[in-house]
C-alpha cells in the first residue's frame, strides 16, 4: 500500500467528519444524539454485514473490536455529555487536544520516544485549534467531561494502530466495531431513557448519510490507512478535522470570515507538513511504527 495513498484516505477521512458537523448539529432536532450513534452504527454494520460475515472471525477480532468499541462509544458519549454543560468552541478545541494525548500516551505507554520535530509539529496544530475554535471561554464540569473525550480519542487513535497488523483483516475489524458501538449506545438509550425515534425526513436522511459515508466508509479507510502510517502523523492529519468544518462553514454555510481563525487552520496545515520533516520518516522511510504487543 502506497504511503501516498495512505495519507488522502486519511484527509478524506478529517475532510469528512469536518464537512458533517452542521449536518449533525441540525439533525439533533429531529433525534437524540446517543441515539443517533446508535442508528448510525447499526445501519453501517448492517450494510457492512453480506462482505464481513462471510470472511472468518478469529477470537482475537471480538476482543480487539469489542476495545476498539468500548472506545469509540466512550468517545462519542463524552463528548455529547461535555457538550450538553460547555460552548460548542471550547468542545472543539478540547476534543483537538487529542494530538498532545497521542505523543504523550505514545511516551506513557508504548515507550516510544516522539522526535523533537513531532513535538513542535503537535505544539503547533495545538496552536492553530486554540486560533481557529476561539480558546477556552472558561472552564466547567463539562470541559472536564469533554477532556475524556480527546484522551479517549488518542487512545482510540493507538489501539487502532496497534490492532491493524498486517495480518489483520480491516473489514472484519471495522465490521465488529460497528455493532458492538451501536449496541452499546442503544443499550444506553433504553438504561437511561433516551427517545429512540427519528422525527422528520431530514434527520433519517442524515443518519443514512453518517451510516454510509463519515461511518463505513471514513472508519474503514482510517482502519486501513493506519497499517502503514505512524500514529502521531495520523493526529496530525486528523487535526485538520475542524479546518474542514470551518472552510464548510465559510462557504457552504455562509458563516463570516475571520482572519484569524483562517490563520490558524494555517497552522495546523503547516503543523502536519512539519511532521513530514520528522526524523523518523526521514530516517526509515515512513515505514510504519510498530507498536509493542
Amino acid at each position: 500500500m502506497s504511503p501516498v495513498w495512505a495519507d488522502l484516505g486519511l484527509v478524506y477521512c478529517a475532510a469528512v467528519w469536518g464537512a458533517t458537523f452542521y449536518m449533525v448539529k441540525d439533525a439533533l432536532s429531529g433525534v437524540d444524539p446517543v441515539a443517533m450513534v446508535a442508528h448510525r452504527f447499526l445501519l453501517s454494520a448492517l450494510l457492512l454485514a453480506p462482505w464481513a460475515l462471510v470472511r472468518p472471525t478469529r477470537g482475537r477480532h471480538l476482543k480487539e473490536s469489542l476495545i476498539l468499541a468500548v472506545l469509540l462509544f466512550l468517545l462519542y458519549a463524552t463528548q455529547t455529555i461535555g457538550l450538553g454543560f460547555t460552548s460548542a468552541s471550547n468542545s472543539g478545541f478540547i476534543t483537538g487536544l487529542f494530538v498532545i494525548f497521542v505523543p504523550v500516551f505514545l511516551l506513557m505507554f508504548f515507550r516510544k520516544s516522539p522526535t523533537v520535530v513531532q513535538w513542535i509539529s503537535s505544539a503547533l496544530a495545538l496552536l492553530g485549534l486554540w486560533m481557529l475554535t476561539g480558546g477556552i471561554s472558561s472552564v466547567n464540569f463539562g470541559d472536564v467531561i469533554t477532556l475524556v473525550a480527546a484522551a479517549t480519542y488518542a487512545a482510540h487513535l493507538l489501539a487502532t494502530d496497534k490492532y491493524v497488523r498486517a495480518d489483520a483483516d480491516t473489514l472484519v475489524l471495522a465490521f465488529h466495531q460497528f455493532w458492538m458501538t451501536g449496541l452499546m449506545a442503544l443499550a444506553y438509550c433504553l438504561i437511561s431513557g433516551r427517545s429512540l425515534a427519528v422525527r422528520g425526513d431530514s434527520a433519517a436522511g442524515t443518519i443514512a448519510f453518517l451510516a454510509v459515508v463519515p461511518t463505513l466508509s471514513a472508519f474503514f479507510i482510517q482502519m486501513w490507512a493506519q497499517k502503514v502510517t505512524a500514529p502521531i502523523k495520523v493526529s496530525l492529519i486528523f487535526s485538520l478535522e475542524p479546518v474542514f468544518a470551518a472552510l464548510f462553514a465559510w462557504t457552504i454555510g455562509g458563516e463570516l470570515f475571520v482572519p484569524a481563525r483562517a490563520a490558524g487552520g494555517g497552522l495546523i496545515v503547516a503543523a502536519m507538513m512539519g511532521g513530514e520533516l520528522s526524523k523518523l520518516d526521514l530516517l526509515k522511510g515512513r515505514k510504519k511504527e510498530i507498536l509493542p504487543s
